[in-house]
């Protein structure tokens, strides 16, 4: 029971106030299709991901995370365009989301390489599903004393839109991007709070090396709600194409390990661990985050071409 109360204090009991609504990712250089619109086919391939992330091992109620999505170049009246589906659900404490939206993107080349512009429509499910535990006694209050706190199940349907800009070359990516755009309101039965806007900025880039088995991409990701903001930096080294290795440092939060490899005909895996530095250490076991992804491309003349590089999923 205690580290039930803990979780909700430490996540700033965020059914009533709802910060930091996005579900975070220590992988995310590999998930950027999820936060921004104009990442879709920048990767000139058929690209798909899965991740499932399980934050905070070892609470009751932790934030648990699945989110798969696939993007496509394409050419829409002659225009180069690209085109991605995102597919969510989050359970965290006593919320329950589901989050499906469609982007789209205008492509063109800008320099030595190409940048995407996109927006993303969709459609948010927030549930909510309280169960409060009020120990029998005159000194606490039961949820009916305070119309804001929902004693019953909630569910509404948002529409939802978010932007980006995704630039890319042989050797950097810079994406800026905003979720829940359009900021839409959840109508419950005792109050109406909203989807808050998030801001994103992740780059990275390919440091050239004397040793061509090598391969380091450090990069940067910052996230903001426009109250609260985190910076997370990253170093990956990516050995033969093939295997993968690299450590984030999250300020205030957690020193994040990851590893992957690909497996067979352009499938990977990848696993990160969260070893929290903050004082939920203490009640937590930490955070594990599993990925899959597979990119090829697909043409007429010849059989489906694998992805080289891990670089950018």
């Amino acid at each position: 029971m205690k580290r039930y109360l803990f979780l909700y204090m430490f996540m700033g009991i965020n059914i009533f106030a709802y910060p930091q609504q996005d579900p975070l990712f220590s992988q995310v250089m590999f998930n950027q299709m999820a936060i921004n619109p104009g990442y879709a086919g920048s990767n000139d391939m058929i690209c798909a991901t899965a991740i499932n992330r399980q934050q905070w091992v070892g609470f009751e109620g932790a934030p648990s995370t699945t989110v798969f999505t696939v993007n496509a170049p394409f050419k829409l009246f002659k225009l180069n365009s690209g085109v991605g589906l995102i597919i969510q659900k989050d359970k965290a404490g006593f919320d329950d989301n589901i989050d499906f939206s469609l982007a789209y993107a205008y492509r063109m080349d800008v320099g030595t390489g190409k940048l995407g512009i996109g927006l993303g429509i969709g459609l948010f499910n927030k549930a909510l599903k309280p169960k409060w535990f009020i120990p029998s006694s005159d000194y606490h209050a039961q949820p009916s004393g305070d119309p804001l706190i929902p004693e019953n199940n909630e569910n509404h349907i948002a529409f939802d839109m978010d932007f980006g800009i995704y630039y890319k070359t042989d050797e950097l990516y810079l994406g800026i991007s905003t979720t829940h755009l359009n900021e839409a309101k959840i109508k419950y039965s005792n109050s109406t709070p909203y989807l808050t806007r998030h801001y994103y900025l992740i780059a990275g880039y390919h440091l050239p090396i004397n040793n061509p088995l090598f391969e380091v991409t450090p990069s940067l990701f910052v996230y903001s709600d426009g109250k609260t903001s985190q910076l997370s930096i990253n170093t990956n080294v990516l050995y033969n194409k093939k295997i993968w290795g690299g450590v984030t440092y999250r300020a205030g939060d957690a020193i994040v390990g990851m590893v992957g490899m690909e497996l067979f005909n352009g499938v990977r895996v990848g696993y990160a661990y969260d070893f929290a530095t903050s004082d939920i250490r203490k009640n937590s076991n930490g955070s594990h985050e599993f990925m899959l992804n597979y990119c090829f491309s697909l043409s007429i003349d010849r059989s489906p071409q694998r992805y080289k590089s891990v670089r950018f999923l």
